[in-house]
C-alpha cells in the first residue's frame, strides 16, 4: 500500500509522535557511526559524526514525514516553488547587511546575568558555551582549500537546508495546524507558528548567550518564507550568515588577524556601524516585505485570482 500521504489529515499529536520517532530512530541509527572511528575521535571524525547527527536530526525527518503528510511532498515542504534572482539577491543582501547588528544582539545577549540562586544554572550555560564554542574553534581551524570547502559543505550548507526543512518547512505548519485546531484567530496564526518556531530553533542550539539574535533571526527567516511562498528564501539566508562565519575566519587565520575583532565589528568601538545595521535592517526588511507583497498582489491580479 503507498504511503505518499496516507497521513495527511491525521490530527497534529499523531503527526508530532511520527516526526519524533523518527529522529529517535535515525538518531539511533547516527550514534552508531562513532563506532567506526579510532577513539578518542580526532576533528575530522567528528565532523562525519556531526554530519551523521544534523542528516538525522534535521535532514531527512522532514522529507520523510512530507512523504508521509502530503501528496506533494516538494510543494508541501515549498522547495518546489522558486523567485527571481532578484528577490535572492535581495534577501543574501539584507542578511549581509544584518551581520553587524547581528553581532551588536549577541553582545547585549551576552550581558545576560542570572539571579543569585540560579547561579548554577548560570555556571553551566557559561560551561556549555565555552564547549560548543571550543569546537566550533576546532572545525573552523582549517588552513587549506579543501578544508575550507568541506566546513562551507558541514557548517554552512547543511545546517542551511536541513534546518530550514525542519524549522521553516514542518514546524511552522504543524504550528498552524495546532493554531487552526484551537481556533486562534487567522490572522494570528502565521505570527504565532513563526515566532514558536523561531524559539525553539534557538532553543535547539543550546548556545544561551545567542538566544536573541538566533530567536530574531529565525523569525526573520520565518517571515521571509510567508512572504516569497518559496523554503529557497530562508535558505539562501541561513546560508549566507553560517558561510561568511566560515569565510571570515579561514582568512583570518591565513593572513594572521584576530578573529576576536572580526567577531565584534558592530560593538564596542565599532558601536555605530551595529545600530547603523539594524536600522538598515529594519528599514530592509520593511522594503522587502512591501515589495513582495506587491509583486505576489500583482501575479495573483494577472492569473485572474
Amino acid at each position: 500500500m503507498a504511503l505518499q500521504g496516507k497521513y495527511e489529515q491525521s490530527h497534529v499529536a499523531l503527526k508530532v509522535i511520527q516526526w519524533l520517532g523518527c529522529i529517535l530512530f535515525l538518531n539511533i541509527l547516527a550514534a552508531g557511526s562513532i563506532f567506526f572511528f579510532e577513539q578518542p575521535l580526532s576533528i575530522n571524525a567528528l565532523k562525519w559524526v556531526q554530519f551523521f547527527q544534523s542528516s538525522a536530526m534535521f535532514l531527512l525527518p522532514p522529507l520523510c514525514m512530507a512523504y508521509l503528510w502530503a501528496q506533494e511532498p516538494l510543494k508541501w515542504l515549498k522547495v518546489s516553488k522558486f523567485q527571481s534572482f532578484k528577490v535572492y539577491g535581495a534577501a543574501i543582501l539584507l542578511m549581509l547587511v544584518a551581520l553587524p547588528a547581528i553581532n551588536l544582539l549577541g553582545y547585549l545577549n551576552q550581558q545576560m546575568t542570572l539571579p543569585a540562586f540560579l547561579k548554577t544554572l548560570e555556571q553551566w550555560m557559561k560551561t556549555s558555551e565555552e564547549s560548543a564554542k571550543l569546537l566550533t574553534e576546532q572545525f573552523l581551524g582549517v588552513t587549506t582549500i579543501g578544508g575550507l570547502i568541506i566546513n562551507i559543505l558541514l557548517m554552512a550548507l547543511l545546517p542551511a537546508v536541513a534546518e530550514e526543512l525542519t524549522f521553516r518547512g514542518v514546524l511552522i505548519k504543524l504550528f498552524q495546524a495546532k493554531g487552526e485546531r484551537i481556533k486562534t484567530k487567522s490572522e494570528s496564526i502565521p505570527h504565532m507558528a513563526i515566532w514558536c518556531s523561531a524559539i525553539l530553533f534557538s532553543a535547539i542550539h543550546m548556545q544561551f548567550y545567542g538566544f536573541l539574535p538566533r530567536m530574531l533571526m529565525g523569525a526573520l527567516f520565518g517571515y521571509m518564507l510567508v512572504w516569497t511562498g518559496s523554503l529557497w528564501t530562508p535558505i539562501l539566508m541561513h546560508f549566507t550568515n553560517n558561510a561568511t562565519a566560515v569565510i571570515l575566519y579561514f582568512v583570518a587565520l591565513r593572513k594572521g588577524w584576530n578573529i576576536e575583532e572580526i567577531d565584534a565589528i558592530g560593538t564596542n568601538d565599532t558601536l555605530w556601524l551595529g545600530v547603523v545595521s539594524m536600522v538598515i535592517t529594519i528599514v530592509g526588511i520593511y522594503a522587502f516585505r512591501r515589495s513582495t507583497t506587491m509583486s505576489n498582489a500583482s501575479s495573483r491580479m494577472s492569473s485572474g485570482n
